[in-house]
């Protein structure tokens, strides 16, 4: 998911802050994400998705490191 997400967020010209407060996930929750430095939960990925406006299947990286 790390260069999903971020890539997706920069596209969408926002802040982790500002994505954090549209989607209610922590901003440390994103950053770690954005690294690769922990995994989400579907809940998590659902909201990430709707807040940035994609399915959550484009926020998954092909590595297989999550299920829905």
């Amino acid at each position: 998911m790390n260069g999903n997400l971020q890539q997706i967020r920069r596209t969408r010209v926002l802040s982790r802050k500002e994505l954090a407060r549209r989607s209610d996930v922590d901003e440390s929750t994103i950053y770690r994400a954005e690294r690769g430095q922990t995994k989400l939960r579907p809940s998590t990925v659902r909201k990430l998705a709707q807040a940035l406006s994609v399915p959550p299947d484009q926020l998954i990286s092909e590595q297989g490191r999550f299920s829905l």
